[in-house]
């Protein structure tokens, strides 16, 4: 059964005009300031017209200031409706054998980054000189599920530099990977933790914070600007902006079951909102793999 991404949260706004009614929320573990908060709502939102956003019981003004967002209750007044972005969510698979993995993906991301970016764990030289890189792996920004159609219709290789222009789809560019510990990519690619490249790289989880990750900033080893193959901002801000969509949006998006101990995975699969959708991409990125044989 999928997870709830909305129980635990200490953070609610509401439009003014039905306080009863919660537009979304989130789990505030410290990092997100009110200038951070604005940025969100400003993605959930859609209005004509500037919000105000009040706290309840206390009437403090939400400012664009780097001062923390304090837990409660928030009132979103303005002068035009407001109604909430229903811009799709692109779910992803969080299997970490998906099939079609290039293999060159993998080792530049080792090669560039040597270190898990978001927690800061480094692979000890003897480790690498071994051939061991257990516990950690490349991850990709955009999933590589999604390759067709979203990434192609969406012209997403327009961010992608260090690859000359070809027929070929650039969603293997390192520019869209970032080594991770493996517990972290499962994070990332369920969008419960990213990174805000507007506010110096800053790492938010959404969940809650059992690590101590959420505050932290992204290695600079991996967007270094001097680097041709740095990580994209661009692709950042879209897992960021995925990221608030899937967390704080309504009652939040379904987080999918991964450990299927009973052995029926097609059942479990197909009970799950969004649980066609999910087998498709399943089904897709086995057969990827004979692709590529």
């Amino acid at each position: 059964m999928p997870i709830d991404r909305s129980l635990g949260r200490n953070v609610q706004f509401y439009d003014a005009t039905s306080p009863g009614d919660a537009l979304g929320g989130l789990i505030q573990n410290g990092s997100v300031t009110e200038a951070n908060f604005l940025e969100m709502l400003g993605i959930l939102l859609i209005r004509e017209t500037p919000i105000r956003v009040q706290k309840r019981g206390t009437g403090h003004i939400v400012t664009s200031t780097n001062n923390q967002l304090g837990l409660g209750e928030y009132d979103i007044y303005c002068d035009s409706q407001i109604q909430v972005n229903n811009e799709p969510w692109v779910f992803r698979l969080i299997s970490h054998n998906v099939s079609g993995r290039d293999g060159a993906f993998m080792t530049g991301i080792r090669a560039r980054d040597g270190r898990c970016v978001i927690s800061g764990l480094v692979n000890r030289a003897i480790r690498i000189a071994r051939g061991n890189w257990t516990g950690f792996e490349a991850a990709h920004i955009f999933p590589l599920e999604k390759e067709d159609p979203v990434w192609i219709q969406g012209n997403f290789d327009r961010w992608i530099t260090d690859m000359d222009d070809t027929n070929e789809s650039k969603i293997n560019s390192f520019q869209n990977g970032m080594l991770l510990r493996s517990d972290i990519h499962q994070m990332f690619d369920q969008y419960m933790i990213s990174v805000n490249p507007n506010d110096n790289y800053k790492i938010v989880v959404f969940d809650d914070d059992i690590q101590g990750l959420d505050g932290r900033v992204l290695d600079p080893v991996c967007r270094d600007p001097n680097n041709v193959h740095h990580v994209s901002d661009e692709l950042l801000r879209w897992h960021f902006r995925q990221s608030v969509l899937a967390n704080m949006r309504g009652a939040g998006e379904p987080i999918f079951e991964h450990d299927f101990s009973s052995g029926d995975m097609i059942g479990v699969i197909s009970r799950e909102k969004y649980g066609k959708e999910r087998l498709e991409m399943e089904v897709a990125a086995r057969l990827r793999g004979f692709g590529n044989v």
